[in-house]
Order: structure tokens, then C-alpha cells, then sequence
């Protein structure tokens, strides 16, 4: 109890800055929610995808072929970044870079294993792969709005919540009482505080609009997955294999802007 009143005076004195303050605030109620939250296993029905067509005897063939964008962005980046002449590239953060667009090349090959076989087992992999480049996206965009010292220091350990998240989920799914929290925490605080983050601190590279542009496609791409057999009755195309390139279309937004955002002068 010291210590929070302590808090609470250091904020009403204005040492803490009320951004972080509200950072802090937001940060441990979505951690509050989520352990008090019931804990949820995965559902199997979610392995029920509506396009399961096999073609060229590939099973769920466009599930698994709508990876191979991820594969392309992840190699054409990795090549990107070693340009010195990048306006939209951070200072200090070139490992993250590596990360995230290694994540993509994860990406693609996780995911297409998983959908050549989806189960539990195989979905470890996809999941895995998509905390490397989620939890890289974060440190960038942490990076260009508060610091990227303190981003850079923070690559690592989230590197190892997002892993920890996924080996959770899966241990405790194989002893019968799976729990998605933990995983469930790593996928929504970030889209969380990542807003909030260019609101009150905005970034030190112009063009914000483009981050909010991802996010709003990262939800859009979680929408197409929610609705996944109703899209494929109304268009033929199933909501998840939509949900990949629309998820690939975010990763071409973040590769697009490193060569048009530009650091603010000051």
C-alpha cells in the first residue's frame, strides 16, 4: 500500500509523467482482466476451416498457399534493411528489424505446416512464429515514439513472453486444462498501448497515419478469421485464407513506409 500512495503522490507532484502513469494504469488492468478471466482452452472447432479443397495434393491448399506473401516480404526486408539510405528506419534497433521480418519468413512456413494439418500440436508453430514478428513490431513502434534505448533493451524479454505464451498454452493444453490467457495478453495489450503510445508521445518519424493504418488492417484481418465460413459462402474465397492477405497487406504497409516516413527535424 506505501508504494502505491507513493505513486499516486509522485504523480499528483507531476515526477511521474502522467503518460506513463496512464500507461502503467492501462497495462494492469488488461493484466487484471485477463487473470481473473476464467481460463479458456483452445476450441477444436477452430480446426474446422471452411476451404478444406486439395489441389495439386495439397490439403487446404489456399489456406496453405496464402502464407507464401509473408515468405516474400520477410526476404525482400531482410534485404531492405541493409540499406543505409532509409528514412523510416530507426537508429539503434536494426536487431528488431531482423526479427520482424525473420517473424515473416517464421510466419509462412508455420502456418503453412499448421494448415497442412491443423491440430494443436501443429498450430505451436504458427503461433510461435507470429510472436516473433508481433512482439518485434512492438519494440519498433516503441522505439519511435518513447526511446529506443529502452525499446532495444526490451527485444529479448518479449521476445521470450511471446514464446513463453505459446508453450504455456500448449503444456497446459496437453494436461486437459488449456489456458489462452497468457497468449491472449501478448496479442491484445500491444494493440493496447500502441495507440495510446502515439497519442501521448507521438513518434519521432512523420506519418503516424501508417501504424494506425496496420493496426486497422490487423483488425480487419481478425474479423475475416472470426468469419471465416460466412465469407466463404458469399464469395467462394474463405475468411481465413483472407484473413492472411490482409494480414500480409500490414506487413507491406510497415515495408512501404521505410522508404517514405521520414524523422521529424527539430
Amino acid at each position: 500500500m506505501f508504494k502505491i500512495n507513493h505513486l499516486l503522490t509522485q504523480f499528483r507532484e507531476g515526477i511521474i509523467n502522467p503518460n506513463i502513469f496512464l500507461l502503467l494504469i492501462s497495462t494492469g488492468i488488461t493484466v487484471l482482466v485477463l487473470v481473473l478471466m476464467t481460463p479458456a482452452a483452445q476450441n477444436p472447432v477452430y480446426h474446422n476451416f471452411a476451404d478444406q479443397k486439395m489441389y495439386f495434393g495439397v490439403q487446404h491448399f489456399w489456406n496453405v498457399m496464402t502464407n507464401i506473401p509473408f515468405l516474400v516480404l520477410g526476404m525482400a526486408g531482410l534485404i531492405k534493411i541493409h540499406k543505409r539510405d532509409l528514412p523510416g528506419k530507426l537508429h539503434g534497433l536494426h536487431a528488431a528489424y531482423i526479427t520482424f521480418y525473420s517473424g515473416l519468413i517464421l510466419i509462412a512456413f508455420g502456418s503453412g505446416y499448421y494448415h497442412l494439418n491443423p491440430s494443436s500440436s501443429t498450430l505451436v508453430w504458427d503461433r510461435m512464429a507470429i510472436t516473433v514478428s508481433f512482439m518485434s513490431f512492438f519494440v519498433l513502434v516503441v522505439g519511435e515514439s518513447i526511446s529506443t534505448k529502452t525499446s532495444a533493451k526490451l527485444l529479448l524479454p518479449l521476445l521470450l513472453l511471446g514464446s513463453a505464451s505459446v508453450v504455456y498454452w500448449h503444456i497446459t493444453e496437453k494436461l486437459g486444462a488449456g489456458d489462452l490467457r497468457l497468449y491472449g495478453l501478448v496479442q491484445f495489450l500491444p494493440m493496447l498501448l500502441i495507440p495510446l503510445m502515439l497519442i501521448f508521445y507521438g513518434s519521432s518519424l512523420s506519418g503516424k497515419i501508417w501504424i494506425f493504418s496496420i493496426l486497422l488492417v490487423y483488425a480487419a484481418a481478425k474479423i475475416t478469421e472470426i468469419y471465416d465460413h460466412q465469407i466463404y459462402e458469399w464469395i467462394g474465397f474463405s475468411g481465413h485464407s483472407l484473413k492472411h492477405l490482409i494480414a500480409a497487406c500490414g506487413a507491406f504497409i510497415f515495408h512501404k513506409s521505410l522508404d517514405i516516413r521520414q524523422p521529424h527535424r527539430h
